[in-house]
């Protein structure tokens, strides 16, 4: 599991930022202050870092020069010093990428991908078991009891969505707004009745009494089983 590092002294933000993080199945640490930063980095080791610029005991630049010294984690920093100065001057001291304050979450994550990619640490390389089942994120291939399922792009997308918010009841229209990140066209109300319905037939021993991919009536749909990620 990939290993973040989150220095950021705005507590609603880290707390909605750590959220967002563990849901996409990284391990998350936050610290507030440049000494507690410090005091992780000796003890434990990360995959990546996001820091803050302004901070009460500290900057973030500085935060990163001494990250420098001994490793060289993919860095990102968050801020609103949006100003070309101070954008070159993260960039030349170290880090990775910049964004500036306001962002948006899955800009953020999608950057962070990138970075973990170049270092060859991405999150998107492994598997997810569940059950019976193992879907291979990097070769997009979904097997069961060792046999490969064929998936439609959709039905895929969805498997993804699904594996990835385990035991959660996810509404109709969490779904569709996760469906249609990135792009991917309209969705009519009965067409994720639809996928849903060739994805449990497809998945599941007996689909009239699914195991996997349960209703939640007036609710949603939940990923019934525990996932590993590998």
């Amino acid at each position: 599991m990939v290993r973040i590092l989150l220095l950021e002294d705005d507590a609603s933000l880290a707390l909605g930022l750590k959220f967002s993080l563990k849901e996409e199945g990284y391990d998350v640490t936050h610290v507030s202050l440049v000494e507690e930063c410090k005091e992780a980095i000796h003890q434990e080791s990360f995959d990546l870092a996001l820091l803050d610029v302004t901070l009460p005991d500290g900057n973030g630049y500085d935060m990163c020069k001494y990250i420098r010294e001994s490793s060289d984690i993919p860095i990102i920093f968050l801020t609103a010093m949006d100003d070309e100065v101070n954008v070159v001057l993260g960039l030349d001291i170290g880090a990775d990428d910049y964004m500036t304050k306001p962002f948006r979450v899955r800009e953020l994550l999608s950057r962070i991908r990138a970075v973990l990619r170049r270092k060859g640490k991405a999150n998107s390389g492994h598997l997810l078991r569940s059950g019976s089942i193992i879907l291979d994120v990097d070769r997009a291939v979904l097997k069961k009891d060792r046999e490969e399922i064929p998936l439609s792009a959709q039905e895929y997308k969805l498997m993804l969505i699904f594996m990835n918010h385990p035991e959660k009841i996810l509404s109709r229209d969490e779904i569709f707004d996760l469906l249609l990140e990135g792009g991917g066209g309209f969705f009519e109300d009965n067409t994720l009745s639809v996928y849903i319905k060739r994805l449990r037939e497809k998945i599941e021993t007996d689909f009239s009494d699914p195991e996997y991919i349960l209703t939640h009536r007036g609710l949603g749909y939940k990923w019934n089983k525990r996932v590993v990620r590998e």
